[in-house]
């Protein structure tokens, strides 16, 4: 493999040149909020960041770096729990930041073409004021951009009903690694001509290439919603309550689980009152329906709410406003602020078949036992999508950076006999790659790898994630 190059003065003047001296910064201060992204307290710092403002530009950065042999690091809203977006190796880190406009809304045929630095509520938003609907909606949706859910295929709570982002992606122009320009398939809803590019870049966090315009399906914005939060005296019972739901004729629109501790602990972060969890409450299940006909939902919930009495939950509270609603998703969304507030944590995406919910959660905890760690559980219930949070509490450096990890071990291996894959939505990049060999066979990691060299022979862009290529 070709040996990676550091960058150099004659480099960052190129750069300089090219970009302006504005977007291209090489000072630690102006570098230091680039260092890291939301991934448990990692830090490392590239040589230099630079900031394209169009797909030219950023043929033009990626051209050079390959003929010199500089690594690339891409870079959406920085809001990644997997250090996709981390230059561990130094070299240059390229933000896309200010690609970051919507090109067109197209009404008649239910299409948006976007920049990859749009934040993801902001397109969510522009499109509602059209009566138009893009669903995917992580938690960070407030400051994460579209090109980055791309690079992990992200989903969020709507997933279970209406999927994730791969969902609604038509058509992507991608500048690769040697600075060429293609787009990956066609802005149609069927597609049978070739090899899919589309999906293949969807979810390859950024080592593939760099996404510049970005083409999306809409659907039309629901004109209705209704929202729960059930109370369970066991989170085992709560995670059985979901396959039931399902296999009872109801898809709801949103179907979230969280443990005791974790509502508990935003309750406090947020300071509400809202919610009142009872000494024996040990889950909760927050669901929602939505769609165009009142009547249809009411009857929805009544019927959701019956099952769910099959299995011990306690009082439901039903949201009675819009403002009650909000403060609810509010609370959800919140809850990894609420456990980074409490405590260093390692955050472990798994995601199983649904119906395979209890046993993870059951076997999760029996693995925090044997290792000695707490955990905190919460996550896309619906997509059996279980974000498993480790809290460092009293663990010595010795546990907490050596034996853990063959706790997580355990964890991952439990979930790959469960059926289900080391990652839901958070992606591999820095943190997850050693354990790839549990959930893939020889075979399958060298098909990925000789994918990589057709795209990037010269391994220059994001090298060292999902596998090691350092």
């Amino acid at each position: 493999m070709n040996q990676l190059q550091q960058v150099t003065g004659q480099d960052i003047a190129y750069f300089q040149n090219l970009l302006g001296a504005a977007y291209t910064l090489c000072d630690e201060e102006s570098m230091q909020p680039y260092s890291h992204d939301e991934t448990e307290d990692l830090i490392f710092f590239p040589q230099v960041v630079l900031k394209p403002a169009n797909t030219a530009e950023m043929a033009a950065v990626m051209r050079y770096c390959n003929e010199h042999m500089l690594p690339v690091t891409p870079r959406g809203g920085g809001t990644g729990l997997s250090g996709g977006a981390l230059a561990q190796l130094g070299g240059v880190l390229v933000s896309t930041e200010r690609l970051n406009k919507i090109l067109a809304v197209d009404e008649r045929n239910l299409q948006v073409t976007v920049e990859p630095g749009v934040i993801t509520e902001v397109l969510q938003d522009a499109v509602k004021e059209k009566g138009l609907f893009y669903p995917p909606d992580p938690s960070s949706r407030g400051s994460c951009f579209i090109g980055g859910n791309i690079s992990e295929n992200s989903g969020g709570p709507k997933a279970v009903k209406y999927g994730v982002v791969k969902d609604y992606v038509l058509n992507l122009e991608l500048v690769l690694p040697d600075g060429s320009i293609i787009w990956t398939g066609a802005s149609v809803l069927k597609n049978a001509s070739g090899y899919n590019l589309t999906q293949l870049v969807i979810g390859s966090e950024g080592t593939l290439g760099i996404v510049t315009k970005i083409v999306l399906r809409l659907i039309p914005l629901p004109k209705h919603d209704l929202l729960m939060l059930v109370p369970f005296s066991s989170a085992e019972n709560a995670c059985a309550a979901v396959s039931a739901i399902f296999r009872a004729g109801y898809t709801p629109s949103a179907m979230e689980f969280m443990e005791r501790d974790a509502l508990d602990w935003v309750l406090r972060f947020v300071d509400s009152s809202l919610v009142k969890i009872d000494d024996n409450v040990q889950a909760h299940l927050l669901i929602e329906v939505d769609g165009n006909y009142p009547e249809v939902l009411m009857q929805e919930m009544e019927a959701i709410a019956e099952v769910v009495m099959g299995f011990d939950a306690g009082e439901i509270l039903f949201a009675e406003s819009h403002q009650q609603k909000e403060e609810l998703w509010k609370l959800r969304r919140r809850v990894a602020e609420a456990v980074k507030a409490n405590s260093v944590y390692k955050e472990e995406d798994t995601v199983v078949p649904r119906a395979e919910l209890p046993a993870l959660l059951n076997g999760v905890k029996a693995i925090g036992q044997k290792f000695g760690f707490q955990s905190v559980c919460y996550g896309h219930a619906g997509d059996g999508n279980l974000h498993v949070n480790i809290i460092r509490g009293q663990l010595t450096d010795e546990q907490w950076n050596g034996t853990l990890k063959d706790g997580i071990r355990e964890i991952f291996t439990l979930v790959k006999s469960l059926g289900g894959t080391i990652s839901g939505e958070h992606g591999i990049g820095l943190v997850q790659k050693e354990f790839m060999g549990i959930v893939f066979e020889p075979i399958q990691m060298q098909l990925m790898r000789k994918i990589k060299e057709v795209f990037d022979p010269n391994y220059i862009l994001n090298r060292g994630k999902i596998f090691d290529g350092e």
